[in-house]
């Protein structure tokens, strides 16, 4: 089986969880500065095979898009014609950075280490796949 690799967008840095190869546990992988995004997810697939790219889909609480949306359209774009053969699923991604800020204090984390916003962004994606591994 292939991994499934899920994308925490942002403007500057980018989250990114990831699968085991049996689709059963999601890891934080790292966070990559958006601009290389594109550049780490082909290095990335060269070297691992992915199944499935679920990108973040960021809501208003009535269920609009949130602005940050038009940021990722472009991406997607990229992403689809950059890897034609890995289908994309978005994932509601509403409280995902409350619950990683959450999850960072119940895990005992420092305020020092709970303001590295890069590890936010990464327990983010990996929040997004748990919650579509656990709903699959």
């Amino acid at each position: 089986m292939a991994r499934i690799l899920a994308i925490d967008f942002g403007k500057k840095r980018t989250g990114i969880a990831v699968t085991d190869e049996l689709q059963i546990i999601a890891s934080g992988l790292t966070t990559v500065a958006t601009p290389e995004l594109i550049a780490f997810l082909k290095n990335y697939t060269s070297k691992e095979k992915v199944s499935l790219f679920l990108v973040g889909k960021p809501k208003q609480m009535d269920n609009s898009d949130s602005e940050s949306e038009s940021l990722i359209i472009p991406f997607l774009e990229k992403l689809t014609k950059s890897f034609p053969k890995i289908p994309v699923t978005r994932v509601d991604e509403r409280f995902t950075s409350k619950m990683a800020f959450q999850t960072m204090i119940d895990s005992g984390m420092n305020k020092k280490q709970r303001r590295n916003k890069a590890m936010v962004d990464e327990i983010s994606a990996t929040i997004i796949l748990q919650s579509y591994l656990y709903n699959k």
